[in-house]
């Protein structure tokens, strides 16, 4: 994506977070502004050769006034904080991104159905890399799998991995896009799930908010077991594709400790519901 319209984006959002403290803007350096900052994808939009004249306020909250003045040699861009004005003068204004494996990350802050809640939160950050950075940075099948945002038995509105308040509207996430019926009844196929696929096909016909709860309710139950699986396996490897985020040695290491220990909690948990069925008794996946 091009870094002006990228710019575009970010003022349309009054979004505009420089990375470094006011008092080094004066003298001329690249300038770096957040762009994008999820588990998927660190980028930033570089000013090159640049300074800045008046007061930059980092901890302002609100609306934007721009004016870029967009030169061949040096532009100008003029920001308006409120009553405060500040003017970023540069010669180039590029794009810096790096991209990580999210396919094991779970975030989730939401107790109940932690594997789906994980599931809706990768899809969240993979949709936002999409969305925000382009085709580019997305290989053929993550551009598929990212429209499973738009699906409303997966997405926040049914498994949410953040609490309410923290939450985008809720009715636009109610809103089945044919893309991502398209991709979930396609896994549903290659699953062999049949009962799932008639169940999305009558969702089809009633994209309501009652057919989006009754498909989110199936998701849960061991019958579908196989299909959440097949998506969770698709995740996983689409994402292996990029390298792992590092945070420092001593981040890393103690990152890695807590990885063990949710690995063996893993197997302890998939061996005590393994016994369980085979001795008749039935439990509800992610209760």
């Amino acid at each position: 994506m091009n870094a002006y319209r990228m710019l575009e984006i970010l003022i349309q959002q009054n979004q505009f977070e420089l990375l470094k403290g006011k008092d080094e803007f004066h003298t001329p350096q690249d300038i770096r502004l957040v762009y994008l900052m999820n588990d998927a994808v660190e980028c930033f939009l570089a000013f090159r050769n640049a300074r800045i004249t008046g007061d930059y306020l980092a901890e302002y909250e609100g609306e934007l006034e721009t004016h870029l003045d967009r030169r061949e040699e040096r532009s100008a861009l003029v920001v308006h904080q409120g009553h405060n004005v500040f003017t970023l003068f540069f010669e180039k204004l590029e794009s810096e991104y790096h991209l990580y494996d999210y396919g094991q990350i779970g975030h989730f802050w939401v107790k109940g159905y932690e594997y789906l809640r994980q599931l809706e939160y990768r899809i969240a950050i993979l949709w936002d890399k999409y969305e925000y950075m382009g085709e580019d940075c997305c290989n053929e099948e993550e551009q598929k799998l990212a429209w499973l945002a738009k699906f409303p038995p997966l997405n926040f509105t049914c498994y949410p991995s953040v609490p309410p308040q923290y939450l985008p509207d809720r009715e636009d996430g109610w809103v089945l896009a044919e893309e991502a019926w398209e991709v979930m009844m396609e896994l549903a196929k290659e699953a062999g799930d049949h009962s799932l696929q008639r169940a999305l096909e009558r969702y089809r016909k009633h994209p309501g908010k009652w057919m989006a709860k009754h498909v989110a309710r199936l998701l849960h139950r061991k019958s579908h077991a196989k299909t959440v699986d097949l998506l969770a396996e698709k995740l996983k490897t689409v994402a292996s594709a990029y390298p792992d985020r590092s945070f420092g040695q001593e981040r890393d290491t103690k990152y890695g400790i807590a990885m063990k220990r949710r690995w063996k909690g893993r197997r302890f948990w998939q061996k005590k519901e393994s016994s369980l069925w085979s001795s008749g008794r039935t439990i509800r996946r992610g209760s």
